[in-house]
């Protein structure tokens, strides 16, 4: 069976969030095009998700720098490492991944980026080869599903959203296809212009979910 990992990263609930509120159109879709499929939710704002602090960075470097053991580390270190592997574990079962965030002060919220870098496991998701650094995830497909205050497609903007295209970044370099992203912008801007908005990025998320439902992913495991 198929599975498929659905990331969000806004506190609202479905309530309230746009954003979320277009994340269920396309899962609603996405079932109905792929029915053998398993659905594993995650509001990263309710997640335990290791920080990259010291510890953390600490333990990395001493299991991939100095080649020692788990054995070897702090308590505290073993403990945050132990649970970014498993984060990272966790992951890579999967086939298929959608993120759902919000445009926050041209990013991503924070949580966001903190469970993306518990991703970045040398020998899991990525490997450094003769040739440099390669992907472990092909055969895997995601997309991002954004809201927006502003206009960020063109314009002034354009060149200042980083949270769309960092997500873009980060899982291509690990080696997963990124789907064109599905974004509602202008929210703030016009907010007469919502219901109608949020209505298009709906139906632009139904689309996506169709044409990802018929893509084959490859798992790797």
């Amino acid at each position: 069976m198929a599975k498929l990992l659905y990331i969000t990263a806004n506190p609202k609930g479905s309530g309230l969030s746009k954003g979320l509120q277009i994340g269920e159109a396309f899962i609603e879709r996405f079932a109905e095009e792929k029915q053998n499929i398993e659905i594993t939710r995650h509001n990263l704002f309710h997640f335990d998700i290791p920080e990259m602090d010291a510890d953390l960075v600490s333990a990395r470097g001493k299991i991939g720098g100095y080649g020692m053991t788990l054995e070897q580390l702090e308590p505290v270190e073993r403990e945050k490492i132990i649970k970014m592997h498993q984060l990272a574990d966790e992951f890579v079962k999967h086939d298929y991944f959608v993120f759902v965030s919000p445009v926050w002060n041209f990013g991503s919220p924070a949580v966001l980026k903190a469970y993306l870098d518990n991703l970045f496991v040398h020998g899991k998701t990525f490997a450094f080869t003769p040739a440099g650094a390669k992907g472990l995830l092909t055969g895997k497909k995601a997309i991002h599903i954004q809201t927006r205050g502003g206009i960020y497609s063109s314009g002034p903007l354009k060149e200042l959203e980083s949270g769309d295209r960092y997500l873009k970044i980060a899982l291509t370099f690990l080696g997963i296809e990124m789907l064109d992203t599905v974004f509602a912008e202008g929210l703030d801007h016009f907010p007469k212009k919502v219901p109608e908005i949020v209505a298009a990025a709906k139906e632009q998320a139904r689309e996506a979910a169709c044409k990802m439902a018929h893509m084959t992913a490859r798992s790797n495991l």
